[in-house]
């Protein structure tokens, strides 16, 4: 019967969708003449309505024609209601056919045939003006298919203070201080529509006026089919910053204060009751991102915290609706996380949404027995921070092997509920985000043998094949050095410090971990990058200068002026400074004063945003020789090994099996003690387990190291500021062929580089 039942579901879609195969030809759907017609059923869902306004606005600007609705269109636009967000393209009968299997389906299908058409998601956030057309056509053969790999996507609008809440309160819709606006909001939800996402966290920092306040922005996210959830300090979809007056409701305090709590979660449930497209956050931390209050010890806590659990889910239940149907998450989170493993029990049809290190690298993925779950898993992903050990707030620049790395295990250990990207602004995080967002929406769209494939097609979509290749060399290398430096750690500095010892907790500029002669070349690296940069910016289209601008020049251009500001002494240094701020100027005046307010090149006024300068590292290894190898140059490897692009110092990382090896052979030239340091990428034992490698040189007895490292030790911090961690060990070799041997004792064991030094 069952088998029957999707037998006929499948007929059904077909029948709707239109057939898979046509004759060989070419269907036109733009003549170059007269509008784009289409046709739509007689009722349509409102995230349909709101992609046709956008659809019909970007063949505006492609054709110069409005499209018109017609009885015998060029394009006819169906849903086949019961299936999951995925949708079909197709020629039917010389007509193109746009079905989604859900409404939203329908609206990613419908902005599907923009991008086909050459526009890009970026086209109002990046100022991506697509190109004239003057026709638009299919082959009648043609078919395409996606369904969603992960069925919830989106983002968490966080750390918003310096970009996104100053842009939209005093620019796009001035108006009360600190306000993001509805129609910021919405605009954020069409970018999202274009990426192929379904659910936002809205923005909650204290001075942020919250989301539910804000007039019709619910109804906005209904109508554009975005499922609004809150962070993992945010129960029930309350922001307790904005919304949890102390002066009015007491402490927010379950021991001392709990019916206090019951009603002020109660109030949110009973207005979100009626509508669709919410997701629950459940548990309860303090008002902002601190533990419970009210508790000392872990069993008071344990206990404290399953409660809570447990009375959210009978508040649920008379509030809202079965709890077993509704999108619920609980979110094991710093100190949560150390509850939930001594024995916290979580319904099993809530999503556990695990995270990362706030720096990138996953700290837990589901176990086997968590991926049974009938809520499944997820992740919650940084690519900007604010904290220790220090901030990301300027530019977004993690590696894209990184995400790449760590997602498609997540994805693989079972986590496809929900994926959630941190982001300060999603203008500034476009092509880490977009990448985030591709993967969730099919894990297979790249590999780690094809993230520069797919950085390539990003750059050419966007500025044009000419412009495109001539800078994918010059923006790998970009990544390269952002890795092994992020602009904003350039200071070698440190954030939420001891306030007796350092002001605000912030340490000072004094001396950068590099030497004269890597400071030299580190700069003379920028400056080849910037060549290219300014080469290529001649290539684009004249209405494209404003999105390359933003894109490529600024954040090259400024990373290039912040090392030398940190680098140089003197005039130069300052002339570096004086430049970003010239740089910032720019950003924040292009497209006519459209971004004003929106870059900020000093958030939170850290001291590496100074107009300063630092000490050079003496040179340790003066006289000595250092020879580097990248760890994908080995003679041989275990079935299993993964190169992955744009990842580590190398750029080739390799992601090593559990019990996998790789073996290299190498010469030196005379005899003696050597320093052999082997450099990983500091993933973290994401089983919950450990993470041991050997190192062994010529056969013998092999040197076993732990990458395992408590969450904010010193070494950690180390690690995240470096995108790398070390071990050494000295050996002795005589002059000749020599063999390495590195052995991944456990799962998530990925090498970088390996060095000698004699």
């Amino acid at each position: 019967m069952k088998k029957r039942l999707l037998y006929v579901i499948a007929a059904v879609l077909a029948m709707a969708c239109g057939p898979t195969t046509a004759s060989a030809a070419e269907v036109v759907w733009f003549d170059g003449s007269h509008p784009v017609t289409y046709s739509l059923p007689r009722t349509v869902e409102p995230v349909v309505s709101a992609a046709l306004e956008m659809w019909k606005d970007d063949m505006r600007q492609v054709t110069g024609l409005v499209p018109q609705p017609a009885k015998d269109a060029a394009i006819r636009i169906v849903t086949a209601q019961g299936g999951d967000d995925g949708f079909r393209l197709s020629v039917s009968n010389s007509q193109v056919v746009v079905c989604g299997f859900s409404p939203r389906g329908t609206a990613y299908a419908l902005l599907e045939l923009s991008r086909m058409a050459g526009v890009s998601p970026w086209i109002w956030w990046g100022d991506v003006v697509p190109e004239r057309k003057s026709r638009l056509s299919m082959a009648a053969d043609f078919t395409m298919e996606h369904h969603p790999s992960v069925e919830y996507r989106g983002i968490f609008l966080n750390d918003e203070d310096w970009s996104l809440r100053p842009w939209s309160s005093l620019t796009y819709e001035p108006g009360a201080k600190g306000r993001i606006g509805t129609q910021t909001y919405r605009r954020i939800f069409q970018l999202l529509l274009r990426l192929r996402a379904n659910a936002v966290w809205p923005a909650m920092h204290e001075g942020t006026t919250a989301f539910f306040q804000l007039p019709g922005a619910k109804a906005v996210a209904d109508s554009f089919g975005i499922v609004i959830g809150t962070s993992h300090c945010e129960p029930l979809l309350r922001n307790n910053v904005g919304e949890w007056d102390t002066a009015v409701r007491g402490r927010f305090n379950y021991r001392t204060n709990r019916q206090t709590v019951h009603d002020y979660w109660t109030e949110r449930l009973r207005e979100v009751s009626t509508s669709q497209g919410n997701m629950f956050t459940i548990g309860m931390r303090g008002i902002h991102d601190s533990s419970m209050e009210g508790y000392t010890t872990d069993e008071e806590k344990l206990e404290a915290l399953q409660q809570v659990i447990d009375d959210q889910q009978q508040l649920l239940r008379r509030h809202v609706g079965d709890p077993s149907g509704l999108m619920q998450v609980f979110v094991p989170y710093k100190e949560v996380l150390q509850l939930y493993e001594r024995g916290l029990r979580v319904p099993d049809y809530v999503t556990l949404l695990w995270c990362d290190d706030n720096y990138g690298y996953m700290t837990r993925f589901s176990s086997a027995a968590e991926q049974r779950r009938t809520g499944g898993g997820g992740v919650y992903y940084h690519l900007s921070y604010w904290g220790r050990p220090h901030d990301y707030l300027w530019l977004t620049t993690t590696q894209p092997g990184l995400i790449y790395n760590e997602m498609r295990q997540a994805y693989d250990h079972g986590m496809r509920r929900l994926w959630i990207a941190n982001v300060h602004d999603p203008k500034v995080a476009a092509y880490d985000l977009e990448l985030f967002l591709d993967m969730a929406w099919d894990i297979d769209a790249v590999s780690g043998a094809t993230l520069t494939n797919h950085y390539r097609r990003w750059l050419c979509r966007q500025f044009g094949e000419e412009a495109g290749r001539l800078l994918l060399p010059v923006m790998h290398d970009f990544f390269r050095l952002c890795a092994v430096r992020r602009p904003e750690f350039m200071g070698w500095t440190q954030v939420e410090l001891d306030k007796k010892k350092y002001a605000r907790g912030l340490s000072p500029v004094t001396t950068v971990g590099l030497t004269r002669q890597e400071a030299d070349v580190r700069m003379a690296a920028f400056d080849s990058i910037a060549a290219v940069v300014k080469q290529a910016a001649t290539l684009v289209r004249p209405e494209l200068s404003d999105a390359f601008f933003a894109a490529i020049t600024y954040p090259v251009m400024a990373t290039a002026a912040m090392n030398r500001k940190l680098l140089s002494t003197g005039t130069a240094s300052h002339e570096a400074y004086e430049e970003i701020r010239s740089l910032t100027r720019r950003y924040n005046e292009m497209c006519h004063g459209k971004w004003r307010h929106l870059m900020d090149a000093a958030p939170r006024r850290l001291p590496v945003f100074g107009d300063v300068s630092a000490t050079l590292a003496p040179d340790t290894l003066a006289g000595r020789t250092v020879v580097t190898h990248n760890a994908c140059d080995y003679a041989e490897a275990t079935t299993g090994t993964a190169v992955v692009q744009m990842l580590g110092h190398s750029m080739q990382a390799v992601a090593m099996p559990k019990d996998g090896t790789l073996t290299y052979r190498f010469s030196v030239d005379r005899e003696g003690d050597y320093t052999l340091t082997t450099a990983l990428v500091p993933t973290h034992p994401a089983d919950n387990g450990d993470l041991r490698y050997s190192v062994a040189v010529d056969g013998g007895q092999p040197t076993v190291f732990s990458l395992k490292e408590p969450f904010r030790s010193e070494r950690w911090k180390q690690n995240v500021l470096n995108c790398q961690t070390r071990r050494s060990l000295s050996v002795h070799l005589t002059a000749g062929t020599h063999t390495l041997a590195l052995h991944a004792l456990d799962a998530h064991v990925v090498f970088d580089q390996w060095m000698l030094v004699f």
